[in-house]
């Protein structure tokens, strides 16, 4: 399928644009020099309402289908720094819908980062102190049910959007994303490239895989796991770019083998948590080149993008390109 086919068949699914797009691709020039070879930055951080980043996305098409379906609430859940859940309620200022935030934790003493953001935005948060000490990881399906629940009884009749907008719906702007990235790969001469992505959810993931295999792209992706949150983790992620590729009349079936994902390795502690590879990586980010990550997602991604490359596990010369997914006000928790 060509880029323009593939294009096609997006705009046939409402979207409301939420951020400019697309986003620029730079190289790291510095960064480049010191692992021997070309290695880039997609930076998905910028687009958006309230300090932007990939969410939003995937909140054009999730948006637009509540809009469809005569919704004046959102209900969504995350982590406490969730920059989705932050993001969901800056679409719905935006909108002049109603969101309300979920969380299986207790409700902290003071609002920091993202939570300070969601407060500042107008978000009704809901906090259910439902976390032990050694949490058993569910399945992504079994927590997603139970969000759904509770988030009928707190919020009423509404629209929702499942964590970090795991849908067919919202990938389908990873499925765009993933065109965008291809073009300019191409265009810069590394239509060859590893592109590397944190999975926290795997949405984002699951986009890319459908859209660059539809358009028969050479970019590998690999997702780097930031959580260490859900069981069978792969198949859930295989499942969803299998009924993205179907939506688009386009149907793969993707095994739980084909899903590209480091698990575990760089994830430190736990989730929520910085980890000091994550540290080390966001200072040499920082300082060679002026960007910021953020302790949650990216940081850890981008540790496994190092850890990767320098272990020989990507090749030795060939070029990466880090999708930046944004982040920056858990800096400030």
């Amino acid at each position: 399928m060509t880029p323009d086919e593939l294009r096609a068949r997006l705009d046939a699914h409402p979207r409301v644009v939420l951020g400019e797009t697309p986003t620029p691709l730079w190289k790291l020039e510095r960064l480049s020099a010191e692992l021997g070879r070309p290695l880039f930055v997609k930076r998905d951080d910028l687009p958006g309402p309230a300090l932007g980043g990939n969410k939003t996305r995937k909140l054009e098409y999730l948006m637009a289908d509540a809009q469809r379906q005569g919704a004046t609430k959102v209900a969504t859940f995350g982590g406490l720094q969730s920059n989705h859940a932050r993001l969901t309620a800056a679409a719905a200022s935006l909108l002049g819908m109603e969101a309300h935030l979920l969380y299986f934790e207790p409700r902290p003493r003071e609002l920091t980062g993202n939570l300070l953001l969601n407060e500042l935005l107008g978000a009704r948060m809901h906090f259910f102190p439902l976390t032990s000490k050694r949490p058993r990881p569910r399945s992504l399906e079994t927590t997603i049910r139970l969000a759904r629940l509770l988030a009928r009884l707190r919020a009423g009749q509404h629209y929702f959007i499942p964590v970090g907008g795991h849908t067919w719906v919202g990938a389908l702007g990873y499925v765009r994303a993933a065109v965008e990235i291809d073009e300019q790969a191409q265009g810069l001469g590394v239509g060859d490239a590893h592109i590397i992505v944190a999975a926290g959810s795997g949405g984002t993931l699951a986009g890319l895989l459908a859209g660059l295999r539809l358009v028969g792209s050479r970019l590998r992706p690999l997702g780097i796991d930031v959580g260490r949150l859900w069981k069978a983790f792969p198949a859930a992620i295989a499942h969803l770019a299998s009924e993205v590729c179907t939506r688009l009349g386009e149907p793969v079936a993707f095994e739980p083998a084909d899903v590209p994902l480091v698990e575990g390795n760089y994830v430190g502690e736990a989730y929520g948590r910085p980890s000091d590879a994550g540290h080390a990586a966001l200072e040499r980010l920082a300082r060679a080149e002026g960007i910021l990550l953020d302790p949650v997602y990216t940081a850890k991604a981008f540790a496994g993008l190092l850890g990767e490359a320098e272990g020989g596990r990507l090749g030795r010369d060939e070029p990466i390109i880090f999708v930046h997914t944004g982040g920056a006000p858990a800096l400030f928790a």
